[in-house]
């Protein structure tokens, strides 16, 4: 009612009063609540019920609402203030690249990687099909997506976070963006001002001009930025000529050059193979390239590396391994460091690394002749450790980095053959292994040498491997063993150990898990592992420092622009016992002393080590320390034009390629001229108990197969049982009985006349002894040979005739009756057939 109008007034007489029916609430779920009292006449209010339980935590939907709004108009605000503020800028420095500078570790220059290689193209002269393996490669919806994919970077992020692997989520744009407008620097900064340039260059440039931009600025590796520089790296040839399988292969170094480049690490194919086919499927996948083109198209193997002369000799080699261990330890990333500007101070020794390739050229280049048609296989590669730091004081990587692009110091592709049979030694002592009949191994430990015995103990099926030229050697001692490098005690001694867990001791001293042919069986013992020279220079340095290991490193410092980028840390830790480091090494001077590594003596201080040689003579091996360095060299077989494994028979002029030979020879005179003028040192050792005391055998021969050959048997059995039983008597009786010079002389002559006689009667002439395990050889040299030198051994008595190892210091009847044993098969040796190396 108005203002103006009354109250009506109250209605004569009684009044029915008024029925009130109580609100619905169902059918006005938005009324008023309940009615309160309050107000003129006793109006009253409805309120909403209180919430109770779980109810109360739960936000309205108003307030729901309200905060998606809010956070829509901060993410439109931000957007919005992001794209005025973000204009694209002109192209950054980076686009040229500097040159990094590489030092030696004292400071004075070593090489200079040189300017950037680039030559921008224009799309028109980039065929169709190279455009699109690249855009198959890197970004299959180019040409139809927007400038950025949220949804690929949402799911890079993702699956970075939850442990799946770094993976990229930048569309074709952004990582041209990165590459011309900013740098490769991992920053939030750098991620948002690349997502806006990047709409806002989609917006004022066509996709061809992005696509030949980023086509021009990308690194494909050998120090090729852009498409045209990278077809004449790989293929020496202009980019319109490049073939679609050939484009594919360069679409796919964009991922990671140093990773699929087949050249520079051969043992990178089967993952360079795979990318490539997941290119080319791309294309067919894309409609780009048909079925029947695609099953006719092979792998096209990119040409040699041709780089510039300031790399020329160690230098170009030296510089690569620097540059990949800063990228493979995440130092520094690859497009990054190919930018420029780096100052690296590495840790080579100047002094050293000259020491190195006086040593190599004196040793083996100076002898190599044009006459020879092996010797144009020969390549050399090799590496120097202090075992103390990690730090590699010297590499050799080939004769010239201009004209032998692979490093043969880093590349994995070569067998290290019996410098592996330490490691089965050392895993014994950290084990705690025994043989199969209970006995402690130590280096005494007695084992069966004989050549093809099947190991036993071994599940997997028969392996009988063969000692080098098929000689057997009877019973022996590990330490003889390892001197003489004998497969068939250390392919038992692999089984008795445990494969797996000779293949973790490897690992713990230094071999990378992945090395190829690392496998866990009893051939591991024999070395077909292809650890690198500088993989096999850290497992022994790791033996030379006690046990010790911590990664090597070949960067002493990095710096741009004054600011020092932070190293990994080189903590060192202790990798097997020092008792199996140290017991490992004792017996390895024996290798020195006696054995087959004779030729380190050269090197005029205390040392150990171990020759290895590869299967067909294809690689030779010496690795060998003092107690203050460790150095490792490999002589290699390799075609010099299609980089196949070639044989090294004949190569220097030498029948045999042995690692007691060249290698050990470089070894020993590059040590010398390393250490000149350092006192030299003697190794400290702690040995494994029982170390320097015989095991005798629980029978006269515990591991005899009876499966031997007539020849092998007849010989071996005869003149074992017959000279360790004549011998073992007569030596009591006579050597301990009667003295010393009594026990050596009638040990020497008894050893020499009667191993002379039956060795080359038996043995026969020319043919006599047949083939491989005919009668001849085997026969004649067992017989001969065990008869003699076990008489000559057991007569000797202990002081001078005896001993443990095959007749002691003195014991001139095991060496007589040795020789003159092998005396009645020399004239068959040429019908044998040369089997695995074992030295």
């Amino acid at each position: 009612m108005s203002d103006d109008e009354q109250p009506e007034p109250p209605h004569p007489g009684p009044r029915t009063p008024r029925n009130w029916a109580p609100r619905d609430l169902t059918a006005a779920p938005f009324g008023p609540g309940p009615a309160t009292a309050g107000g003129p006449g006793g109006a009253g209010k409805q309120q909403r019920p209180e919430r109770t339980g779980w109810r109360r935590f739960v936000p309205g939907w108003r307030l729901v609402l309200g905060l998606f709004l809010l956070c829509a108009l901060l993410l439109i605000g931000g957007f919005l203030a992001g794209y005025m503020l973000v204009s694209i800028p002109p192209a950054n420095a980076g686009a040229t690249a500097q040159s990094n500078v590489f030092l030696y570790a004292d400071g004075t220059q070593l090489a200079s990687d040189g300017e950037v290689n680039r030559e921008n193209v224009s799309l028109a002269q980039i065929p169709l099909s190279v455009q699109h393996a690249v855009l198959a490669a890197e970004d299959r919806d180019f040409y139809s997506e927007r400038a950025v994919d949220p949804k690929a970077m949402v799911r890079a992020a993702w699956n970075t976070l939850t442990g799946k692997g770094t993976q990229g989520g930048s569309t074709i744009t952004q990582q041209y963006v990165k590459n011309y407008y900013l740098g490769q620097e991992q920053t939030v900064t750098r991620k948002v001002k690349e997502f806006f340039i990047a709409i806002k260059l989609n917006r004022e440039e066509t996709k061809e001009d992005i696509l030949a931009g980023y086509l021009n600025t990308s690194y494909f590796g050998r120090n090729a930025y852009g498409i045209q520089a990278a077809s004449q790296a790989y293929y020496g040839k202009d980019v319109e000529k490049l073939t679609t399988a050939e484009g594919a292969y360069l679409a796919s170094l964009l991922n990671s050059p140093s990773a699929y480049d087949v050249i520079a690490h051969p043992q990178n194919k089967p993952q360079a193979l795979a990318r490539w086919n997941y290119v080319l499927d791309g294309m067919v996948k894309k409609k780009w390239l048909g079925p029947a083109e695609r099953a006719a198209t092979t792998f096209p193997t990119p040409g040699k590396v041709k780089p510039r002369a300031g790399l020329g000799g160690q230098r170009g080699y030296i510089v690569e391994a620097v540059k990949d261990y800063l990228t493979t330890n995440k130092i520094i990333d690859e497009n990054t460091l190919a930018t420029g500007g780096y100052r690296i101070t590495t840790t080579i020794q100047q002094d050293k690394e000259d020491a190195f390739v006086k040593a190599v050229d004196d040793k083996v280049n100076s002898k190599l002749s044009t006459d020879r048609k092996a010797d144009r296989n020969v390549r050399v590669g090799g590496a120097s450790i202090d075992p103390a730091t990690g730090k590699v004081l010297a590499m050799y990587g080939g004769v010239d980095y201009t004209k032998q692009y692979v490093n043969n110091a880093t590349r994995r592709d070569f067998q290290v053959g019996s410098t592996f049979k330490p490691f089965v030694f050392t895993s014994a002592v950290v084990n705690g292994s025994k043989t199969q009949d209970g006995r402690t191994i130590t280096p005494n430990t007695v084992y069966d040498g004989t050549n093809k015995r099947p190991v036993q103990g071994w599940a997997g099926g028969t392996y009988a491997p063969a000692n080098e030229d098929d000689a057997s050697y009877g019973l022996i001692t590990v330490r003889t063993a390892t001197d003489k490098s004998v497969n068939a005690v250390y392919a038992q001694m692999a089984v008795d150990v445990g494969p797996a867990k000779v293949k973790q001791t490897a690992i713990d001293l230094g071999l990378p898990a992945d090395t190829p042919d690392l496998t866990a069986t009893p051939s591991i013992a024999l070395g077909p592992a292809t650890a690198s020279v500088l993989d096999m220079t850290q497992a022994y340095a790791t033996l030379a420092g006690h046990g010790q290991h911590g990664t090597y490193t070949m960067v002493e410092s990095v710096t741009k622009d004054g600011e020092k980028t932070e190293l990994p840390s080189q903590d060192s830790k202790q990798a097997v016992s020092r008792e199996a480091a140290d017991t490992t090494t004792s017996m390895l001077q024996s290798v020195v002393e006696g054995g087959t590594g004779t030729a380190a003596q050269g090197a005029g201080r205390p040392a150990a080590g171990k020759t290895g040689t590869a299967e067909q003579d294809k690689a030779a091996w010496f690795a060998g320390y003092t107690p203050d360095l460790a150095t490792v060299v490999a002589v290699m077989g390799a075609d010099p034009d299609t980089a196949v494994q070639q044989p090294l028979y004949g190569a220097l002029g030498v029948p045999r390629m042995n690692g007691g030979g060249p290698p050990a020879e470089i070894w020993a005179q590059y040590t010398k001229d390393a250490l000149q003028g350092s006192e030299a040192k003697d190794f400290d050792l702690e040995l494994q108990d029982g170390a320097n005391i015989p095991v005798e055998p629980t029978n006269p021969n515990p591991f005899q197969s009876p499966s031997q050959q007539p020849g092998s048997n007849a010989g071996q059995t005869q003149g074992q049982d017959q000279g360790q039983t004549q011998g073992q008597t007569q030596g009591q009786n006579g050597g301990q009985t009667g003295g010393g010079n009594q026990g050596q002389t009638q040990g020497q002559n008894q050893g020499q006349t009667q191993g002379q006689t039956q060795g080359q009667t038996q043995g026969g002439a020319d043919n006599g002894g047949g083939t491989t395990n005919g009668g001849g050889q085997n026969q004649g040299q067992t017989q001969g040979q065990t008869q003699g030198q076990t008489q000559g051994q057991t007569q000797g008595g202990a002081t001078n005739g005896g001993g443990t190892d095959n007749g002691g210091t003195t014991g001139t009847g095991t060496d007589t009756g040795t020789t003159a044993g092998t005396g009645g098969a020399t004239t068959g040796v040429g019908n044998r057939t040369r089997g695995p190396r074992g030295g």
